[in-house]
């Protein structure tokens, strides 16, 4: 089977600090696209989509150019300040760039602001607006307590793609579904909204975690989405905390079984990402 890995970073500490990895973690070192290469081919992985990491300016046009020169990236979602005037402009800029034609979505790390209703300013609103205009998706990175935020958001602005990853970090170690469950159903209510099925490993124990533990979760969002929005993401390296990257798509298989696997594995991802 053809997989398209929807949700990867990759980070080179000697020409930026990773201001968000604890001093000590294993994830504190640099990691290429040429590390991922062989674990991504031997787990038959096709494509992939680099995701940002940090918000600089910097780090997405080395991304495009990145995506241009190598054979197993196929888009990139960067990040631009949503909040500055000049938005659509610089959007624009960012298209024409080396390798500007893999540019395929913008995120923010929304699960770092500390206004829960961040999505809802509306300076972030014309931002948001300016990306469905360029054409792209916008990729929610939040917490679960942000989630009626982006309801309310991808409600307003029906034009615009809105990409859950990690289906909302919801608390896989406690075991506790609500009010992370209920959020989830409420947002995938939209026509507009996409999850990816990534990022679960790590919000588990990182130690004794099982595939049991993950089940409730992946299953509410199968459910909530069905496989027609929903797609499969590594998050390589950072799901390294807790497992391989084989291991995360052979539990992302078992957990999606009898679904259409196809169109999770890649059929979504082709679609909303335009790859």
């Amino acid at each position: 089977m053809t997989v398209v890995d929807a949700h990867h970073h990759v980070w080179d500490l000697s020409v930026r600090d990773q201001d968000w990895i604890a001093s000590g973690s294993p994830l504190r070192r640099t990691f290429t696209v040429e590390d991922l290469v062989p674990e991504a081919r031997a787990a038959g992985v096709d494509r992939t989509v680099l995701v940002q990491t940090v918000t600089v300016p910097e780090e997405t046009p080395e991304f495009l150019a990145l995506a241009a020169g190598h054979e197993l990236i196929a888009g990139v979602v960067g990040w631009t300040d949503l909040t500055r005037p000049d938005v659509a402009d610089e959007l624009a800029r960012l298209r024409e760039l080396p390798g500007g034609s893999y540019l395929k979505g913008i995120r923010h790390q929304v699960q770092g602001e500390p206004d829960p209703e961040w999505l809802l300013r509306a300076d972030v609103r014309r931002g948001l607006t300016a990306v469905a205009d360029a054409g792209l998706v916008y990729d929610l990175v939040v917490l679960p307590h942000q989630l009626r935020a982006c309801v309310q958001a991808a409600d307003t602005l029906p034009h615009l793609t809105f990409v859950l990853d990690h289906l909302g970090k919801p608390p896989v170690a406690s075991g506790v579904l609500e009010p992370w469950a209920s959020a989830v159903r409420a947002l995938a209510a939209l026509p507009n909204t996409v999850c990816k099925l990534s990022g679960m490993v790590t919000e588990a124990d990182l130690a004794t975690w099982t595939i049991d533990d993950l089940r409730p979760y992946a299953d509410t969002v199968l459910d909530a989405f069905g496989p027609d929005r929903l797609m499969f993401g590594s998050d390589w390296p950072v799901c390294t905390l807790a497992a391989t990257y084989g291991e995360v798509l052979d539990v992302a298989r078992a957990l999606v079984g009898a679904h259409d696997s196809d169109r999770i594995f890649e059929g979504t991802a082709v679609r909303v990402y335009g790859l």
